[in-house]
């Protein structure tokens, strides 16, 4: 089989569908953040300048964060890519964990009492971009559409 049909391969569950908007719709924010300024963030020359030089993260793997969670986002959201989408988002999250919230616990630090984030939220994100990368976009993706249209053809 064709690589890119088994990419947007997809049934018509609902599930994934759930799965894939929640994480769009909740990574869309973080990534605008990072890409554009908006919501309060620094945008693409600050994050990037963040990334490489506070945090040693070379200027390509910045770049791959910075466009996992902002088009990543906007992919899953359209169900356009979704496996791919869910992957950088997975890897993004993995380095996250990693590098910086694996030594703050586990829990948020909904009360400003530790020195930093845990990795709860992190392993959330993880789960749904697992559902995503096993199950495919699901219903109401154009990744179902062009894979119905590349069977046709």
């Amino acid at each position: 089989m064709n690589p890119i049909r088994l990419l947007l391969q997809t049934n018509d569950s609902a599930a994934p569908l759930l799965a894939r908007l929640t994480l769009g719709l909740v990574l869309f924010p973080h990534g605008a953040q990072k890409a554009l300024g908006w919501f309060g963030g620094y945008g693409y020359s600050g994050t990037m300048g963040f990334f490489t030089g506070t945090m040693h993260i070379p200027a390509l793997f910045a770049f791959l964060a910075i466009a996992a969670e902002f088009a990543g986002s906007i992919g899953l959201i359209l169900g356009l890519g979704g496996r791919v989408a869910a992957l950088g988002i997975a890897a993004v999250m993995v380095v996250a964990v990693q590098s910086v919230h694996l030594a703050n616990g586990f829990f948020m630090n909904w009360a400003g009492n530790q020195k930093g984030e845990g990795f709860e939220y992190h392993l959330l994100v993880l789960g749904l971009a697992l559902i995503v990368m096993i199950y495919g976009s699901g219903k109401y993706s154009l990744d179902a559409r062009l894979a119905r249209r590349g069977a046709k053809a």
